[in-house]
């Protein structure tokens, strides 16, 4: 089969081209940088260099696949100009077009949790706007909204903080229960769906482990030798000064906020919980503590 992958060599598209490619399949790669040719087709797949936004280039990419993976690549928060969800419209529509006009018949779009919130989800507001997008194509047409919960990576934004301050602080932590995730489950997941002849509409959630804030610090903390790690609570206004201080766009600052308040108050996982995965990846909290004790340590060095 000839599958498309968007995401460059990311987290997820690279272990999910490295996976159909070892079954045999055709695989592209899209990806915006020339740069990333050679070790796209060390992989042994194809590298299609162009943009995301050149609706013209994504149609003649996707013609003659039989299934599709899309994302939204992430963008720079500390960009000003931003409008995030004008963003993700953007590449919603564009993937929604290039479908349609290619004639695919099968799409794994990677959403996330809150995709199903039309507010209170703060700058996962834009993937609903997605998910509303894709859902006007063809019922002929099957598409997979993969629903991801939080990265385990998203991790490493807190290493500064745990070196300078000796804690970890946002406006969630303590015993708030979060899902995390691993991008090699994820990807194996999206194998999964492309892989699975489909027609009409489905969500799939991912997760790899349900832990508490506490908990999820008092393992990195065993990890990087600092036992007794604590995963604080602060007020959304003591997060959005912090963001903004740092100087991120005010607006997704605010985004954030929101989002995290979600996962506080659990608002952002109902949906989560009522349509979890019935088995969890095999990513586990100990498994990426390593990982992350690696890039704690490294940075403490150079």
């Amino acid at each position: 089969m000839k599958f498309i992958v968007t995401g460059s060599l990311g987290h997820i598209s690279k272990p999910l081209a490295t996976s159909l490619v070892e079954k045999g399949h055709a695989v592209t790669v899209i990806s915006s940088q020339g740069a990333k040719q050679k070790e796209i087709e060390a992989l042994g797949a194809v590298a299609a260099i162009g943009s995301l936004e050149d609706l013209s280039f994504l149609t003649q990419t996707f013609t003659g696949a039989d299934a599709v993976y899309s994302m939204v690549p992430p963008n720079n928060y500390f960009d000003h100009s931003l409008d995030l969800i004008a963003y993700y419209r953007g590449l919603g529509s564009n993937y929604a077009n290039a479908i349609a006009q290619s004639g695919v018949k099968r799409l794994v779009h990677l959403s996330t949790i809150g995709a199903d919130l039309e507010k209170g989800s703060g700058i996962l507001l834009g993937a609903h706007h997605v998910e509303d997008i894709l859902n006007e194509l063809s019922p002929e047409i099957g598409v997979t909204f993969m629903r991801p919960t939080s990265f385990y990576y998203n991790l490493y934004s807190y290493v500064d903080m745990i070196k300078s301050a000796g804690v970890i602080a946002a406006n969630y932590g303590g015993d708030d229960m979060v899902p995390w995730v691993s991008p090699f489950d994820i990807a194996a997941a999206v194998a999964e769906e492309l892989l699975t002849p489909f027609k009409g509409r489905k969500i799939r959630y991912v997760a790899s482990e349900e832990v508490s804030c506490n908990e999820t610090a008092a393992v990195l903390g065993a990890a990087i030798g600092k036992p007794g790690l604590k995963w604080n609570t602060i007020s959304n206004e003591q997060m959005q000064t912090a963001l903004k201080s740092a100087g991120m766009n005010p607006e997704i600052a605010e985004g954030l906020v929101e989002m995290y308040e979600g996962l506080h108050t659990g608002n952002l996982l109902a949906d989560y919980y009522h349509n979890k995965p019935a088995v969890m990846g095999k990513t586990k909290l100990k498994d990426f503590a390593k990982e992350f004790a690696g890039v704690y340590h490294k940075t403490e060095n150079s």
